[in-house]
């Protein structure tokens, strides 16, 4: 039987719907990471919502809430009450240790102003419980990161109106080909974004029939007095409130830090892999070096759908796959390189 060439479609369909797919169901140390992460998330999320509703109804007793609804309901000009799932939360770190009163309201002359001393002054964030809501404090910055971080196994695979959804898509194009420098703004980039986000219901609006974000946005939402926007509400909470809203807040953080690391040891493999393949000339030499991964494909597996020698073996492309992945080492790991390079030292 002839040898069958090697050519750009095959390398593709080997890497992208063999190899690709293979390193992402690995048992890595990255890949544990970004499940352990994941898996946190809801139930803190959940137990930070408690508090949040705890810290809002010392604010806004239910009683106000039903009076405010009472008089909305009585008068046609009056709008003054709104679900919301996003709070300005602060306290006021004083040099005395003064604390807010149980109402959690703070006096005008405790509120910090840039006349004040830097020391005394009332600490702020923004904290945001939707899907889409910002990870760093800051009410104008949203992001979908976490939400493709957390919905990745729902998005991975799922095609919307024509477009392929990809959860990794912001990290692939910010990691570029693995220069440092990020991808500009592209349309392939927009257009699996919009896909992504049409998928978990983050745009669409009624069309929307899988809408992940609306069902994640229902479970956190509070009536509350006054305008539309939370930047006009200020909420005031203890110190120990602060620090606990702040941990499930960096929580997010850290997903999306787990996420991004582990697919950029997936990228960077990749990269190797694709490297090798561009250099088998004969469609049996990928094969092989896919069955050495572990990989179990055949020529009619590549040819069904659809010149250069061997610059680098299959075994140096393997080892090298290796050395990107599992990179956290134990102390005693870290002990024994120690003394094994002392020792090629002395030699």
């Amino acid at each position: 039987m002839a040898r069958v060439r090697n050519n750009q479609g095959h390398r593709a369909k080997i890497l992208n719907v063999f190899m690709r797919p293979y390193l992402e169901q690995e048992h890595t140390q990255e890949r544990e990471g970004y499940l352990q992460a994941r898996e946190i998330i809801k139930p803190l999320q959940d137990k930070t919502w408690q508090l949040a509703k705890n810290i809002v109804g010392r604010f806004y007793t239910p009683n106000d809430v039903k009076m405010a609804y009472h008089l909305q309901n009585k008068f046609p000009n009056v709008n003054t009450i709104a679900k919301d799932s996003c709070f300005h939360f602060g306290y006021m770190n004083k040099a005395d240790g003064d604390d807010c009163e149980g109402s959690g309201k703070y006096s005008d002359e405790s509120r910090h102003s840039e006349y004040q001393d830097e020391d005394d002054k009332y600490i702020t964030k923004h904290f945001d419980f939707r899907l889409d809501g910002n990870i760093n404090g800051d009410e104008s910055s949203r992001t979908n990161d976490f939400a493709y971080a957390y919905f990745r196994d729902e998005l991975k695979g799922k095609v919307n109106k024509g477009e392929k959804c990809n959860p990794d898509i912001n990290i692939e194009q910010k990691w570029g080909d693995g220069s440092g420098e990020e991808n500009h703004s592209n349309p392939h980039w927009t257009q699996v974004d919009h896909a992504n986000e049409r998928e978990l219901g983050l745009s669409g609006g009624k069309e929307n029939q899988t809408s992940y974000a609306r069902e994640w946005n229902n479970d956190y939402e509070l009536d509350l007095i006054g305008r539309e926007y939370c930047r006009d509400r200020q909420i005031g909470c203890d110190q120990k409130e602060f620090a606990i809203l702040m941990t499930w807040q960096q929580a997010k953080q850290k997903l999306i830090m787990a996420h991004t690391k582990w697919i950029e040891t997936i990228l960077e493999q990749c990269k190797v892999l694709k490297a090798g393949l561009r250099d088998h000339v004969y469609l049996e030499q990928s094969i092989d070096m896919a069955k050495k991964m572990g990989l179990t494909i055949n020529e009619t597996d590549i040819l069904a759908t659809t010149s250069k020698g061997i610059v680098v073996s299959n075994t140096d492309i393997l080892n090298h796959l290796a050395s990107l992945k599992n990179k956290t080492k134990t102390r005693e790991e870290k002990i024994l390189a120690r003394i094994k390079y002392d020792q090629q030292s002395q030699n």
